[in-house]
């Protein structure tokens, strides 16, 4: 059994997009799982429009995600000459020739069959032509297209597709300037790398009988195809940026955690039975390209969400110290890690939203929300408080949650009061807001000295 070789190719004119990301995620599975190789080849041809930015963004998000690939990265650029040997190749050979119909004459016959309600398509004039090559014409290299019978190949999600060689034409391979085009170049490549299976977004299916053809010419053995049907928004549309279709990087800055989105990413188009989480090693002893569905996938901006906080939940302490910092948090104590984690944990779908509760539980310098200002603002609250900042001088500082707990039950008694006439007035002081970690928790991890600081501002704020 030969090896089996993947690869990704993308493109540096912009960033990479989860679309990008989710094609590259299952030809690096398919690879990893049978022991074979996955490439990464950036197609940068496009000199006008290329990225050294979208380069480097797309390698770091590889890098991000714990995608690893074999060898040097491959750069298109980097081989004008060799795509233009096998330009000749074809040239010499018959299978290519040159073409010297000029702009003006190409768009005037694309008109006339239109007009005709024909489908526009060069019509072959110089494919066969000898006599003398027209003045001031710098010609295009076209190859040999069949002119009858059926281009054929094994879709491994479509099943057999078979295109009449009349839906083609003598298709260019190398521009008037000499550079090659993108057929020819990703056929070559895809030849000369060994890839054995390709795996990408059916919007490339108009390309494939144009690369079997490239492939045949040159005598090279036809790879396996998988065209992987695209990602919707909820209302079955191309996918955009407000639906998700954004820099993968972006994703990172959004506070998501890789593996949450690769996990978001396979189940995109794929499944095993009902699970919804699956690990690393999970996708790969999992994942098969022929169990791709063949209707597109919406995509689901909760259920993103809902598997990032499950993957969150799963973090060590120290995993999170080592994130929080990119999202503006600095790290607490031990000891307040140990009560605070947990509570954010369960209120978190992300980093930014985990670093927002530890910097919002922590900050002394607390925003009164002027809603619930207004809510408990009466002498019998402000009372409360000027009462539990006095119990705070006699008060063991808590160390747990339930010691807390059994300190604000303590002061109701001796109020003659009850517990949970405390909640609304201590979460304002301590906290400014309604929503949040609980009253016990903050008093847990703050000194005792912040607590009669947010108490006494929170009673000048009232009164």
């Amino acid at each position: 059994m030969s090896t089996i070789v993947t690869r990704f190719p993308p493109s540096p004119t912009g960033f990479l997009h989860i679309g990008g990301l989710r094609t590259a995620l299952f030809s690096y599975l398919y690879a990893r799982a049978n022991n074979g190789k996955f490439l990464l080849r950036i197609e940068d041809t496009d000199q006008a429009r290329n990225s050294k930015e979208a380069t480097d963004a797309i390698i770091e998000a590889f890098k991000w995600v714990g995608m690893d690939y074999d060898g040097e990265v491959v750069y298109q650029s980097q081989r004008y000459d060799l795509y233009s040997q096998y330009v000749q190749k074809l040239l010499e050979s018959g299978k290519a020739y040159y073409c010297y119909m000029s702009k003006e004459e190409l768009d005037q016959l694309r008109e006339s069959q239109r007009q005709r309600g024909e489908t526009p398509k060069y019509d072959n004039r110089y494919r066969d032509y000898k006599g003398t090559p027209p003045k001031d014409i710098k010609p295009v290299v076209r190859i040999k297209a069949p002119l009858e019978g059926e281009i054929s190949f094994y879709d491994g999600i479509k099943g057999d597709m078979n295109i009449n060689a009349k839906e083609l034409d003598d298709f260019i391979i190398a521009r008037s300037d000499g550079s090659p085009t993108y057929n020819f170049c990703a056929a070559i490549d895809d030849a000369l790398m060994g890839v054995t299976d390709i795996i990408r977004g059916d919007d490339h299916l108009s390309n494939t009988p144009k690369q079997i053809i490239v492939y045949e010419a040159l005598g090279f053995k036809v790879p396996k195809f998988y065209h992987v049907p695209m990602i919707l928004n909820p209302q079955g549309h191309k996918l955009s940026k407000r639906d998700g279709a954004t820099n993968v990087m972006d994703y990172k800055d959004m506070g998501y955690l890789p593996h949450a989105l690769l996990n978001f990413l396979i189940r995109l188009g794929w499944s095993h039975g009902d699970q919804e989480i699956f690990s690393i090693d999970e996708m790969l002893r999992l994942f098969n390209p022929k169990d791709i569905n063949t209707a597109p996938s919406a995509y689901n901006q909760e259920k993103l969400l809902w598997l990032n906080s499950q993957y969150i939940n799963k973090l060590s302490n120290n995993e999170i110290n080592e994130l929080l910092p990119n999202y503006g948090a600095t790290i607490p104590s031990k000891e307040i890690q140990d009560i605070l984690y947990s509570e954010a944990k369960e209120r978190s779908n992300t980093l930014v939203e985990f670093a927002n509760i530890i910097n919002e539980c922590l900050n002394d310098e607390i925003n009164f929300d002027s809603k619930m200002k207004e809510k408990i603002k009466n002498d019998e609250n402000i009372h409360i408080l000027k009462e539990f900042l006095t119990y705070t001088n006699t008060m063991t500082k808590p160390k747990t949650i339930q010691d807390s707990e059994n300190e604000i039950n303590a002061f109701a008694d001796f109020q003659g009061i009850k517990a949970k006439s405390l909640f609304m007035p201590l979460r304002y002081a301590l906290l400014g807001k309604s929503g949040g970690v609980g009253v016990a928790v903050l008093l847990s991890i703050l000194e005792k000295d912040q607590i009669q600081l947010r108490l006494q501002n929170a009673i000048n704020s009232l009164c």
